[in-house]
């Protein structure tokens, strides 16, 4: 590890790789939440849209692939919710719509699409200082909204009505939710590319799924994980003159697999715990509503919380309580 430090491209390989770890799960998080999985490949094309138009006129292409991602991003989802556009539909047109214009501008722009292959596959020890940089401001503007506003944010990617009752601007948290995620994929592209940079945002996720319960917890695992695959494959392929975008994805997808015996003797020791659980998702006791609830559950409220399949149960004086529109269900 003291080798790859005496290299200047390596330090600031390293550093770009720490914070593509840091920031891609944890917007995934959310992202994976409201099951946009597939968010990151359709906002991946739209970058390639700026890295186009930066070719194009000349501009340095991370700043142009931000915008040309964020305004894409918007307009998906301020679509999405007047209803004139379905998820499926926004993001076939992110998909198609920007490759097509990425390969189209930087046709015209004489660099051909060969151009393009350093953005499509990551390019980390190419990466400048002034992109560490930039990647460095975004990175904290990135981490400071998504845990400062998590609980608005978990709320809102968990159950819109509901939010919508708890007088939350909903509009303006999923606006945020995909502005930010736009952001992260462009900056990511240096890293693990375009093309690779929704595993890094959603695998890591599941992994941390598969290992603790409760949103903060997951969030906080999943974080982890991006953090130790990605500063791990860009080591690692040092030494084996690799890839670094493809090695920690396949890293993060080695963490995923080993995740899946540790997540099976996990639920054997959480059902030893909770003898109302016959295995991780189904119940002995009748499912009831409670009309009324003395305390408010969410992340951090001091009840224990277990996934209960796309929702989150709170552990309260022998039930399981889930938040469901203006009332809980309880188990």
């Amino acid at each position: 590890m003291i080798e790859i430090l005496s290299y200047p491209f390596m330090q600031r390989a390293l550093l770009a790789a720490l914070l593509t770890g840091l920031i891609a799960p944890a917007i995934g998080t959310y992202v994976v939440q409201r099951r946009l999985s597939l968010l990151g490949d359709g906002l991946g094309h739209v970058a390639l849209a700026g890295v186009g138009l930066a070719l194009l006129t000349g501009f340095a292409p991370i700043p142009i692939a931000v915008v040309a991602c964020v305004a894409g991003a918007v307009v998906v989802e301020v679509l999405r919710q007047r209803g004139k556009a379905t998820g499926d539909v926004g993001l076939a047109v992110l998909f198609y719509g920007g490759l097509a214009a990425g390969v189209f501008l930087s046709g015209i722009s004489g660099v051909g699409a060969g151009g393009l292959a350093q953005y499509l596959f990551g390019s980390l020890t190419t990466v400048t200082p002034g992109d560490v940089k930039l990647i460095a401001v975004l990175a904290v503007v990135i981490l400071v909204t998504t845990l400062g506003l998590a609980p608005q944010l978990y709320a809102v990617s968990t159950d819109e009505e509901f939010a919508r009752t708890q007088g939350l601007p909903v509009r303006l948290y999923n606006i945020t939710v995909v502005s930010l995620a736009a952001i992260t994929v462009a900056l990511a592209m240096r890293t693990v590319g375009l093309l690779l940079v929704s595993a890094l945002m959603v695998i890591p996720v599941a992994a941390a799924r598969n290992l603790v319960r409760g949103f903060t917890a997951t969030l906080l695992c999943a974080v982890g994980i991006g953090v130790a695959t990605a500063v791990g494959g860009a080591a690692a392929s040092f030494y084996a003159n690799a890839a670094p975008g493809a090695f920690i994805v396949l890293l993060a997808i080695a963490v995923f697999m080993l995740s899946w015996p540790v997540s099976y003797l996990l639920r054997r020791r959480r059902a030893a715990v909770l003898p109302e659980l016959v295995d991780d998702d189904e119940l002995v006791t009748p499912h009831t509503i409670t009309e009324s609830h003395p305390h408010r559950h969410a992340p951090g409220c001091g009840h224990p919380a277990v996934q209960h399949g796309d929702h989150t149960d709170f552990i309260h004086e022998g039930h399981r309580h889930a938040v469901h529109a203006d009332h809980y269900d309880e188990h």
